[in-house]
């Protein structure tokens, strides 16, 4: 795998096309300009601006919510609580 589709699984991660369309392109256009070339010089430097562009990338990302133990509790609270809405009251 090279440098372009390593960015490229790691720009959809980070849903850079949504959240900085342009700062996403160009990511992608410095990790082709890498795997482009032989000149030491020059894959230098476009790491080095990629990289940059990258930890902008990352801070900008929107955070995603995973579950945790207290979002299961709550799940199951809530399940819960809409079966006992479904049964019959007991004066009916």
């Amino acid at each position: 795998m090279d440098v372009a589709d390593r960015i490229a699984a790691e720009l959809d991660d980070l849903h850079a096309d949504e959240s900085s369309p342009g700062m996403a392109a160009v990511a992608l256009d410095l990790a082709k300009a890498i795997d482009g070339t032989d000149a030491p010089t020059a894959k230098a430097v476009a790491a080095r601006e990629l990289r940059s562009i990258m930890a902008d990338l990352r801070r900008l990302a929107p955070v995603e919510t995973k579950g945790d133990a207290v979002d299961d509790i709550l799940g199951d609270r809530e399940e819960r609580r809409a079966k006992l809405r479904a049964l019959p009251a007991a004066g009916e």
